[in-house]
């Protein structure tokens, strides 16, 4: 086995904490989506399909934009991702409550990470002044 075939792991100094938490955020927020499509069906009057579309398809997005994470683009992916929880209300009135909480959980993910990186690249740069 090359060890080209294997990339190497990011160093710690080096990881984003935005893009960990906001992954982070964006896994949790597929399982519960994943798990409001039982109750589109049972408690809803979803039909079936539309359920599996809608909330397996929002679900497969998040794990998908959460590894599309290392560009910006994929951050802007993350806003939508947050608008179309809170529309899945439309189909199962609770997801309004919990749309918005998981958005708002994205927006301390994504701004508090966006702060740390800037001090992080700060403090490394004044580091590398100093030595």
């Amino acid at each position: 086995m090359s060890s080209e075939s294997t990339p190497a792991p990011e160093p710690a100094a080096t990881r984003s904490p935005r893009r960990g938490m906001c992954a982070a955020v964006l896994s949790l927020e597929a399982i519960t989506i994943a798990l409001s499509t039982p109750v589109m069906i049972g408690v809803g009057d979803i039909s079936t399909g539309t359920a599996l579309l809608v909330g397996l398809g929002l679900a497969v997005a998040c794990l998908v934009v959460a590894g599309l994470l290392r560009s910006e683009a994929g951050y802007a992916a993350g806003w939508v991702i947050q608008l179309g929880a809170i529309g899945l209300g439309f189909l199962a009135p609770l997801m309004f409550f919990l749309g918005t909480l998981f958005a708002f959980l994205w927006g301390t993910a994504y701004f508090l990470g966006r702060k740390i990186e800037r001090e992080r690249a700060a403090a490394y740069a004044a580091h590398e002044r100093d030595a």
